[in-house]
């Protein structure tokens, strides 16, 4: 099952890689997406731990591989790490923290993207 945030990210995303030109904020908007969906993929219901894992080793390599804007780059690696500590920070948390990169790198509609998924990502109220 996916993440209900995912239709709404992959639109805006689609939209800002479609509007960058080639080089450093093309390959920042597509690894900031990468993150962001791989944090969607953590919040509940979260993906088995050890799957969840093995998706944060192969993220973490590919992310390697672009040419992000450093500040930008900084944020996604702590991000990823974040995700995959022992005591995983909440997906909301996480995202919370890259929408001030994303905007200063990528612009606001990337933030603004960001910040939906970090809403969407944070466990609504629980009935009882």
């Amino acid at each position: 099952m996916s993440h209900p945030a995912l239709v709404f990210t992959d639109d805006s995303f689609a939209r800002a890689l479609a509007d960058s030109a080639r080089g450093p904020q093309r390959d920042g908007a597509f690894a900031l997406w990468l993150v962001v969906r791989a944090a969607l993929g953590a919040a509940p219901p979260a993906t088995p731990p050890a799957r969840q894992a093995e998706r944060l080793r192969a993220l973490a390599a590919r992310i390697k591989s672009l040419n992000a804007p450093a500040p930008l780059r900084r944020s996604l690696a702590a991000a990823i790490a974040d995700l995959g500590a022992p005591r995983a920070v909440p997906a909301g948390v996480v995202l919370s923290q890259l929408a001030a990169p994303a905007a200063e790198c990528l612009g606001r509609p990337a933030a603004e993207a960001v910040q939906a998924a970090a809403r969407a990502a944070r466990p609504g109220p629980r009935s009882g």
